[in-house]
């Protein structure tokens, strides 16, 4: 994913550019993942959640934190286990024996930006238990649905590298994820500057030392919903992502394809970057940006062509160096 241009035509000091500062204001705690804080955005815009994947060490759950804090919002971490249940995450009904009666006590589910660590080193009842916060934005407990925070957004990490002991996320709940993005470790010079800074006394526990301050609130990310909700998309466009997504379904090395949730994804992701970018209408560039992180996890390999080393990620390439391009 490249990142957006600094094009804020018609938009000075509006919700654009709001949230161009974010990756400035990241960048004193995170160093070089703008793309990561690109998606997060976009994850933001589209009101989607985020499938981060790295191994250990690279700033996620860091990137995660100096978010929420540079846009004022509360943010929650859970450490998911395997004794983990799913009350732990949603909140229930305490006894309170001065009333004599049950009152609920929100679990940590209740917040802006839910961090869940590991999601799949917790059995699949308890990774269940937040699909309904990510698609209906409530939890029901004891017949009654309690609304979610706005905005709410689920950002849940895996290692790519350690699967021992784990659970796979089911592909009912992958897709629920609008991305997938992968932190990469960090170049030679991005590593020197994170030693640098440690070196000088930076405490990823204190983001407020480290200078991270809100440049941008709900009521910006409200505005620029609105904004990117008017993206024009032509039919053209609109044909564009469908071809792209029907090629999946016939690609020989994919047992499962991008559904129709995927192309609705896919065109989401792709109007919020033509805003982001400072246009109101989408191009095929756009789709482009932003197919691998908004598809790689809606297609499933065939074992064989996983064994010869092929990866939805060149698959999907395949697909866009394949399908005609509308001009």
């Amino acid at each position: 994913m490249m990142d957006p241009t600094t094009d804020n035509a018609g938009d000075p000091g509006g919700p654009r550019a709001s949230l161009e500062l974010l990756r400035t204001e990241i960048g004193k705690a995170v160093v070089g993942q703008d793309p990561a804080v690109t998606g997060l955005v976009v994850a933001l815009l589209c009101r989607g959640h985020v499938l981060l994947e790295g191994v250990p060490g690279v700033a996620k759950t860091l990137l995660v934190r100096a978010l929420a804090s540079a846009l004022a919002l509360d943010s929650k971490r859970v450490q998911f286990t395997p004794d983990l249940m799913p009350a732990d995450i949603t909140g229930s009904l305490v006894y309170d024996a001065r009333t004599a009666e049950f009152s609920f006590q929100p679990g940590p589910v209740f917040t802006h930006l839910l961090l869940a660590d590991e999601i799949n080193r917790t059995p699949p009842k308890t990774q269940s238990s937040l699909l309904e916060a990510m698609e209906e934005r409530q939890v029901t407990v004891d017949g009654t649905a309690r609304p979610l925070p706005e905005p709410f957004l689920v950002a849940a990490t895996q290692n790519p590298v350690e699967y021992e002991g784990t659970y796979p996320l089911p592909e009912a709940q992958l897709d629920r994820f609008l991305l997938k993005l992968t932190i990469p470790l960090p170049s030679r010079e991005d590593e020197i500057d994170v030693l640098t800074r440690h070196a000088s006394g930076f405490d990823p526990r204190d983001l407020a030392a480290a200078g991270v301050r809100p440049v941008a609130t709900a009521a910006d990310l409200e505005a620029a919903r609105t904004a990117v909700a008017k993206t024009t998309v032509s039919p053209e466009i609109a044909g564009y992502v469908v071809d792209l997504c029907r090629s999946t379904r016939e690609s020989p090395s994919l047992t499962l394809g991008v559904s129709p949730r995927g192309a609705t994804a896919l065109l989401s992701t792709a109007r919020a970057w033509a805003w982001l970018t400072g246009r109101d209408y989408v191009i095929p560039d756009d789709v482009k940006a932003l197919a691998l992180p908004t598809l790689r996890h809606r297609v499933q390999l065939r074992p064989e062509a996983e064994m010869e080393g092929v990866t939805a990620d060149s698959v999907i390439n395949a697909i866009l160096a394949h399908v005609p391009v509308p001009r």
